[in-house]
């Protein structure tokens, strides 16, 4: 099965440390942008200008919120780190 939009922009098939909640946020944020993307405008133009711009948008937000949300998911304390 082809990736879907969602998919390639989050990275879906890159989690080398296997983690659920990766997995999860990943899975998450993919369906949310092709939900975004399905979002068709009315009429040409204009309007279609514009709700291409907010999906765009949107979708930028949400790549950026999986990528904050994978790096808390997966930041080691800082006594792991200091060894």
């Amino acid at each position: 099965m082809a990736q879907t939009k969602g998919d390639y922009r989050v990275g879906i098939n890159f989690n080398p440390s296997n983690d659920d909640m990766v997995g999860n946020i990943k899975r998450a944020a993919a369906d949310l942008i092709d939900l975004i993307e399905s979002i068709t405008a009315s009429n040409g133009g204009d309007q279609y200008n514009e709700v291409t711009r907010l999906k765009a948008l949107a979708q930028t937000d949400i790549e950026s919120a999986a990528m904050w949300a994978v790096k808390a998911a997966t930041k080691p304390s800082m006594e792991q780190t200091n060894g």
